[in-house]
């Protein structure tokens, strides 16, 4: 990474534009440089523009990627008043936190710099004369707050009130942008407003500044946009941000601000102001790669010869789309300009949003700070990639994708195949199978019917795999890369190859051979997203770490996926095989969940009160009777109840269970009730009997999965007594009914969990102690549609359980 000075490397020798390979340029939107990155911000920017670049390197492109933190602006002065420093003393403090936190999520930049150094100050510079001299800005005189206690103009972020928004009415909104309704405003727009800094309501007074005429760079802006959205493939709501800015009418758009920190403005009449950081933003990934080679423009101009993708979550697309190819575009130079946008929506954590300002979530530090391996974190959150719609983190999912994905797919099949390979079958625990490391000969691999028709389906997938990977479909790739591992799972079961070895030793050798091919191309497929379980299964592979793994044309790699058994030589001896996952256990994701509750500032009053108690608790240990004999505790209402035999009523009384309905029909004697054969994992079926004929289409009842209660008393409807109860959710008026849904890899048959509500089941529910109708009240939907008892999730091994449209619903 880039050094914390600024220029850092051998600028002359780095790498440059090669004529005749694919020259690849790719930026990610500059993290703000004044809080801790949030998992929301990683996989937002940084996490995915590094898959992407890491691919361009396997396949062997020449790619470059540059990347840094943007510290001018309001935000920073703002913070830098929290903080009582200087806003440079805060940009230093946070530039190494953040440099620091992409360094252990294996971040591969080719540059980190940042938007403060001179370099940046030069470009921007330079790129502002010529949109001066080419006659694209103007100068006008706005309204702007002013403060009289603060005795200075407000900045946007400065200014707070109610957004005038129709329907809105966000009393926190800032005077640059509603976090609401995302609405894009001028703070003199705002209702009831209010001076940041001291609560004081601000007054309007004229201040000149100057602007970017971008209704007159609209043809030429416009042009660019048609061309390069469908040659560049851009993301579908990169498409509908960009179009929503021009549907609406291009204005002139405000360049300066008066501030103190950031890029100078070189004019006599505005020289006391400095740059909009929008306007200097996205200037500097231009400067940062002059930090990384004195050679830049060959990457910068050089639009024949280089692409240019960038990544960034939704918020940032007008200024990548509009503000900073409208600025290029008024120099009148050959510039670089944007081909490929790949746009998130937001990552949501448990039941709320990821805030930086608020400190909910769990931040780049903390993830560290779990011990949870870095690998595991990459491949949550890029299997969580919110590519066209917002995702949910929640621990539960983390633990289920970690268990059953990462341990028992990946990690089992790696596992499998070198532990099998490094046996020595002269030891008498090897039970006399092996090949003591040794990947053996396999001769006539090819016309091994099993292996062939294995090769080929490996092939087919290597091929979607670079499909969806040359299109920026990330999660797509990572989802493709794991169907490999699981047919080599599937590869190894039909194989039998435990048999084989004393059956048909040739055969055995044959599928050992190909399966540990298998595991070097997986090594491949997955460097992107898990550099450091590829390293380490090259270790355990006994190959080289300098090696590079591949997906290179040029070397044929990608066609050799169709022969897997080609990759590794007869004759190499591999390394000592070791687990690569450790399994998330229930007690660790309460612990996690419970930890990272509310917001920072939250958890830092609950750890002193908690001190607090404890303090207090020991204090009363110590007291006497007067006796001589210290007092017992008082028992809480709670252990009272238990104590006289009264389980408390919470969902822990309940048996839901995950169901697969195996038939469904019509019930012969009721229009409104349908009757279903659910197996719950007991042997034989449950019949249940359900009024959901005029909800729910009779097709749609079949072979799907369903979350059952199993201890109800039964009833008899309509001369069917019915064992259970299918749970679904309703919205307000009971005109809309959905099935509560488990996600489709949950086992059928597993109690479904929540956690920090354990313990056992009654075996039948009284009605007369209404637990079912007391715990009924508390189960609901919430706004990302997943299936909830309070605060907790109805939560599986395979993750959360969901309904398909109705939020803040009823269940029952």
């Amino acid at each position: 990474m880039g050094d914390v000075s600024g220029c850092g490397g051998d600028r002359k020798s780095a790498k440059l534009p090669i004529e005749g390979k694919r020259n690849i340029l790719i930026t990610s939107a500059l993290p703000y440089v004044n809080n801790v990155p949030h998992l929301g911000n990683i996989i937002g920017c940084v996490l995915s523009a590094d898959v992407f670049a890491r691919y361009c390197r396997l396949r062997g492109y020449n790619a470059i990627y540059m990347c840094g933190t943007d510290e001018y602006g309001t935000a920073t002065e703002t913070k830098a008043m929290e903080e009582n420093c200087t806003p440079k003393e805060i940009c230093d403090k946070y530039h190494a936190i953040h440099k620091e936190v992409y360094k252990w999520f294996n971040i591969s930049f080719d540059e980190f710099g940042r938007t403060s150094s001179p370099q940046q100050t030069e470009v921007c510079q330079a790129i502002f004369k010529k949109l001066l001299d080419n006659n694209w800005l103007s100068e006008n005189t706005m309204q702007q707050l002013y403060c009289d206690t603060c005795k200075r103009f407000l900045a946007d972020r400065l200014v707070e009130g109610t957004c005038p928004t129709p329907g809105c009415n966000y009393d926190s909104a800032r005077g640059d942008q509603c976090e609401k309704c995302g609405k894009l405003l001028n703070p003199t727009e705002l209702q009831d407003s209010r001076c940041k800094v001291c609560q004081n309501s601000p007054r309007i007074r004229d201040t000149n500044h100057l602007f970017l005429e971008l209704p007159l760079l609209k043809d030429k802006l416009e042009e660019y946009i048609n061309h390069m959205s469908v040659a560049g493939s851009w993301s579908q709501n990169a498409i509908q941000a960009t179009n929503a800015w021009l549907k609406e009418g291009l204005k002139p758009r405000c360049i300066t601000r008066d501030l103190k920190w950031g890029v100078p403005v070189p004019h006599d009449k505005f020289k006391d102001k400095v740059f909009y950081v929008w306007f200097d933003a996205p200037i500097g990934y231009v400067s940062i790669t002059s930090c990384f080679t004195t050679e830049w423009e060959k990457w910068w101009k050089n639009p024949e010869h280089v692409e240019l993708y960038q990544f960034m979550g939704k918020d940032n697309v007008p200024f990548h789309t509009v503000m900073f190819p409208s600025t290029l575009i008024g120099t009148g130079e050959n510039w670089t300009m944007m081909k490929t946008i790949s746009v998130t929506e937001y990552l949501n954590y448990e039941t709320g949003k990821f805030s930086k300002s608020k400190g909910i979530g769990v931040f780049g530090n903390d993830a560290k700070d779990t011990k949870i391996p870095v690998e595991v974190w990459r491949y949550y959150l890029l299997t969580n990639r919110p590519e066209v719609s917002d995702t949910l983190f929640t621990w539960a999912d983390l633990q289920a994708k970690l268990n059953s994905e990462l341990l028992n797919n990946l990690g089992n099949f790696v596992n499998r195949v070198l532990s099998f390979i490094a046996k020595d079958p002269a030891l008498e625990d090897s039970k006399g199978v092996g090949y003591h490391s040794i990947i053996p000969e396999a001769p006539g691999a090819e016309y091994h019917p099993l292996t062939k028709t294995f090769g080929e389906k490996v092939g087919e997938y290597a091929e979607q795999y670079l499909e969806a990977m040359e299109k920026v479909k990330l999660k797509q790739g990572l989802k493709i890369a794991m169907s490999i591992s699981g047919e080599g799972n599937a590869y190894l079961q039909e194989s039998k190859f435990w048999k084989l070895y004393k059956e048909d030793y040739p055969s055995c050798s044959v599928v050992m051979k190909t399966s540990a091919g298998l595991v070097y191309l997986l090594a491949c497929l997955l460097e992107p997203f898990m550099p450091s379980f590829s390293l380490e299964v090259l270790k355990q592979l006994n190959l080289p770490p300098e090696l590079q793994v591949s997906l290179s044309d040029e070397k044929g790699d990608i066609e050799k996926a169709k022969r897997p058994w080609e990759f590794l030589p007869a004759g190499h001896k591999i390394g000592i095989p070791e687990p690569l996952f450790k399994e998330l256990k229930d007690e660790e994701v309460e612990f996690f969940r419970l930890k990272f509750a509310g917001s920072q500032a939250d958890r830092i009053i609950k750890a002193e009160t908690e001190a607090k108690e404890l303090a207090e608790k020991l204090k009363k240990t110590e007291v006497s009777d007067g006796k001589g004999k210290k007092q017992q505790p008082t028992k809480s209402a709670t252990e009272a109840k238990k104590a006289s035999g009264e389980a408390e009523i919470s969902i822990s009384r309940l048996n839901i269970r995950v169901g697969l309905i195996t038939k469904a029909q019509k019930h012969p004697d009721a229009d409104s009730l349908y009757v279903e054969e659910i197996d719950v994992g007991e042997g034989q079926p449950r019949t249940v009997v359900s009024g959901l004929v005029k909800f729910i289409p009779l097709e749609d009842m079949q072979n799907r999965k369903v979350c059952v209660l199993c201890n109800l008393k039964p009833a008899t409807m309509r001369g069917i007594k019915s064992q259970a109860m299918v749970l679904a959710a309703s919205n307000s008026d009971h005109t809309k009914v959905e099935l509560v849904e488990p996600p489709p890899d949950a086992a059928v048959g597993e109690r479904v969990s929540f956690p920090g509500f354990e313990g056992d089941p009654d075996d039948v529910l009284n009605p007369k102690k209404k637990v079912w109708e007391t715990v009924q009240l508390d189960l609901h939907t919430d706004k990302e549609l997943v299936a909830f008892y309070k605060d907790v999730p109805f939560t599986t091994s395979a993750g959360v359980c969901k309904v398909s449209s109705i939020c803040d619903g009823s269940i029952r």
